[in-house]
């Protein structure tokens, strides 16, 4: 890295003009030495020398500029270059010398720019650079440097460089707000700069407002801001190590304490002290209260598992270590339908009652209510409105006892809990379901299904002409409910489930429902019969019936009928088969031809049986649960076997076919009969048609006669009086186009005068306007004129306009007079004698136009 600038080149040339400023390095061949030839000089070159360099321009180092020089030539005390005994610049090998303003400098042979001329940095104020020590050395002021040393060049300055020391970084001053402080870290073992000595990895605070610059071995962590506290928040502080805070006082580590502003309005943490929370103060109204757990006493400790009432109207900070309980909470109001269960935690007395441990009462309304910290709340309890169909199960949680409350308002006391009481999960989804058991019957989904209040009485309403039966379990009896009337279960009361048969054919347990319907109603069941010839048939068969009771309250037979609703299980079913299986023995005992023509005969009287006079009976009772069946209605009867089947469908096709042949034969001869008396009155009217026309066409003919002589005599006239009408209108219209042209001769005629006339009447008066605008032009150059020359000549006087007159001649008679000139003849032999003229040769000046 030369730096060297380049001027006018020498090359081989013997002879090298180096211009000022300029210098060359010429090598001697012989002696193996270079020199530094500078400029203004002209060197001419000898054969045993060389130009190695140049001619290069000298460096020049202008104001508040520098540069670095390496490996420089070395200097005796009075700053005079030192050469070896063969002329050679002596150097100081790998050295670097600063070199600051002064007179232009060659770079002697082996010395090299190692930074260019560069602007000496300025350091403005509140900012330093950060300098390291790269070799021992002692300072412009005396002080001893070590090499690895750091210390700070503070602005405002000009840094001036040292050899022996770099730049490692710039650094910038802080500003410290009001209430912000630095926060500072050592690097090493130090003074800050209020004389404090510092060990390495200490920190600290500066809260001193304004601009702040670090030291060479401080590190800024961060700025803390202030917190500003006001009367609703406080600091909850943990000191991390031992130490005195700012107050004065002690604080061990791990110490936790309040801060509010009673102590300080703006408070910024030390390094030994963590900022644990923002506390917000705590206030309570006059209708609110808390409970503080381990509170803190007065010696400033906290009372573990105890516990502390603050009743409102007050405001306060928890302290560190204590919370809340449940947090704050309103003073409970209890209505006339309310009340408080209440357990004491500790033994005490009050109003003269003792409370034990565990001991529970309750406190009812109407009144206002704050337990104290020897009591607990164990639920809020509010009365229960109940309506006459409305009840809850209550159980006592001393004797398990449970009961049913019906029909009154009624409060648990502290003794009682609501029993759930818990169904079987198909009676569940039974009154759960909103299908009507009565118009519903038939369905066979259990329809959508709600959640049921365990607690509350289970209800459930028999529909008209039906029957329930419960049975208490406690009391080993059942009880039957008909309708409609509602049903209320006590504690130990369950439904009787049905599960009856359903579908065709009959299947078991299809049909579930809690209550039974008495009928009239029917059933319909299919059946598979066999005849006394083996024919195979599937009945349909509908079961009409209904039960006989007796609801009297007096009478005996009550109860004795209310249960045998309820004997049989599934009535339907029971029944079913048992009348299936009388009529299959009625059927199996005849052919198939005789029950297929006294099908509901057979059938009727193997279900009802036949009296003393051979007569189908008018029903059949099942007496066990009192089932009574009144009709049977016989839907359909279809063979099961399929040749059975094909061969009644032959015969049935067959009748069909008789019956359709002989219609058809029936509808035939009537329709030629009708076709017959058809035919008669057409032809009758077809004469009579004839007639009419021969009328019509005769008056037809005398018609058209008379149209033919009335064309012929309109046709001659018609052309007549056409040819005369356009012998006219041709005659019309020649006349009428003679005097259109006539007419617009004259109109073409009238607009070309006019506009000859009134072009020639514009012309007029463009030339007339142009005359008159000339005339007014040159009398307002003449007035002009005469006003400017009216102005020169009083202007310049009259006097003057005569000097001006004879000014030339006066000064060719004024020049001949100085020349002195007595007389003198200058003429051509053909001019008359002029002096004036002479004078003018002379002198040869021009005249003034």
């Amino acid at each position: 890295m030369s730096g060297r600038n380049s001027g006018p080149k020498g090359g081989d040339d013997t002879v090298i003009r180096i211009p000022p400023h300029f210098y060359i390095h010429v090598l001697d061949l012989k002696t193996n030495v270079t020199k530094t030839i500078v400029g203004p000089d002209t060197f001419v070159r000898q054969d045993n020398e060389k130009v190695v360099d140049g001619p290069s321009k000298m460096v020049i180092i202008p104001p508040n500029h520098y540069c670095v020089v390496a490996n420089p030539c070395v200097k005796n005390e009075e700053g005079v270059i030192q050469f070896d005994q063969y002329g050679q610049a002596k150097l100081n090998h790998a050295d670097l010398e600063v070199r600051l303003t002064q007179e232009p400098f060659p770079l002697y042979p082996g010395e090299s720019l190692n930074i260019k001329v560069t602007k000496l940095r300025a350091v403005p104020t509140n900012t330093a650079l950060r300098l390291r020590a790269i070799a021992d050395f002692v300072d412009t002021d005396g002080t001893k440097r070590w090499a690895h040393d750091e210390w700070l060049f503070t602005g405002p300055g000009t840094h001036i460089p040292v050899k022996d020391v770099e730049v490692v970084e710039t650094i910038r001053a802080s500003i410290i707000k009001p209430n912000e402080a630095l926060r500072l870290r050592a690097l090493k073992a130090c003074k800050d700069q209020a004389g404090k000595d510092r060990v390495c990895g200490e920190e600290w605070l500066v809260s001193k407002t304004g601009a702040y610059l670090p030291g060479a071995y401080e590190q800024v962590v961060g700025t803390i801001s202030a917190y500003i506290l006001t009367e609703n928040i406080a600091l909850h502080l943990e000191a991390l190590q031992s130490f005195k805070d700012r107050f004065g006082i002690a604080r061990k580590s791990g110490e936790q304490w309040l801060i509010t502003i009673k102590e300080s309005e703006a408070f910024i943490p030390d390094v030994n002290e963590k900022v644990v929370q923002v506390v917000p103060i705590s206030t309570l109204t006059n209708r609110q209260y808390c409970i503080v757990l381990d509170p803190m006493g007065e010696d400033g400790k906290n009372r573990l598992g105890q516990r502390k009432l603050v009743k409102g109207d007050k405001s306060f900070f928890l302290q560190p270590g204590e919370r809340l309980e449940a947090g704050i909470q309103d003073v409970h109001i209890l209505g006339d339908d309310e009340a408080l269960i209440l357990k004491a935690v500790l033994g005490y007395e009050e109003n003269g009652v003792r409370r034990e441990p565990g001991h529970m009462w309750m406190v009812r309304g109407p009144c206002e209510f704050i337990p104290s910290i020897e009591m607990e709340i164990i639920d809020r309890r509010k009365a229960m409105p109940l309506d006459e169909n409305e009840g809850i199960y209550v159980r006592d949680i001393k004797s398990g006892k449970v009961r049913a409350v019906v029909g009154q308002t009624y409060v648990l006391n502290q003794d009682e809990e609501l029993w759930e009481k818990n169904l079987p999960e198909q009676i569940e989804k039974l009154l759960s379901s909103e299908i009507d058991p009565l118009a519903d019957r038939n369905a066979r989904s259990q329809g959508s299904a709600k959640s049921r209040q365990k607690h509350k009485v289970v209800t459930y309403r028999v529909p008209h002409n039906a029957a329930a039966q419960i049975y208490d379990y406690k009391a080993k009896r059942a009880r039957v409910v008909f309708g409609p009337d509602l049903v209320m279960l006590a504690p130990d009361e369950h439904f009787t489930q049905l599960s009856l048969s359903g579908g065709k054919p009959k299947r078991p347990n299809c049909i579930r429902s809690l209550c039974l319907l008495l009928g009239p109603d029917f059933m319909t069941d299919i059946i598979t019969v066999e005849t006394s010839d083996h024919a195979r048939l599937a009945l349909q068969l509908s079961y009409n019936w209904h039960f006989e009771y007796n609801l009297a309250a007096d009478s005996a037979s009550y109860q004795a009928d209310a249960s045998a609703l309820f004997a049989v299980p599934d009535f339907v079913g029971d029944a079913c088969k048992a009348l299936a299986s009388r009529i299959r023995g009625a059927v199996a005992a005849v052919p198939f031809d005789d029950f297929h023509r006294n099908s509901a005969r057979i059938i009727r009287s193997s279900v009802f049986g036949l009296d003393d006079n051979m007569k189908v009976k008018g029903s059949f009772k099942f007496n066990a649960n009192r089932l009574v069946i009144t009709n049977v209605d016989i839907q359909s009867v279809e063979p099961v076997d399929q040749r059975t089947r094909d061969s009644l469908q032959k015969s049935v096709q067959l009748a069909i076919e008789i019956t359709t042949n002989s219609q058809e034969a029936t509808a035939r001869h009537e329709a030629e009969r009708l076709e017959q008396e058809a035919k008669g009155r057409l032809e009758r009217q077809k004469i009579d048609d004839e007639a009419e026309a021969e009328k019509a066409r005769t008056e037809l003919l005398k018609l058209q006669s008379m149209s033919a002589a009335v064309e012929s005599t309109g046709q001659a006239k018609a052309e007549a009086q056409s040819r005369a009408e356009s012998q006219k209108i041709e005659g019309q219209a020649a006349v009428e186009q003679a005097q259109l042209k006539a007419e617009a001769q004259n109109i073409e005629a009238s607009s070309e005068l006019k506009r000859i006339n009134d072009a020639r009447a514009g012309e007029l008066e463009y030339v007339k306007a142009t005359n008159t605008l000339e005339i007014e032009k040159a009398k307002e150059m003449a007035s002009i004129e005469t006003s400017k020359f009216q102005n020169m000549v009083t202007t310049l006087g009259a006097e003057n306009i005569a000097k001006i007159a004879t000014s030339g001649h006066d000064n060719q008679l004024a020049m001949l007079q100085a020349l002195g000139l007595q007389s003198t003849l200058i003429t051509d032999g053909s001019t008359p004698l002029n002096l004036f003229n002479t004078a003018k040769g002379f002198v040869g000046a021009l005249e003034d136009k």
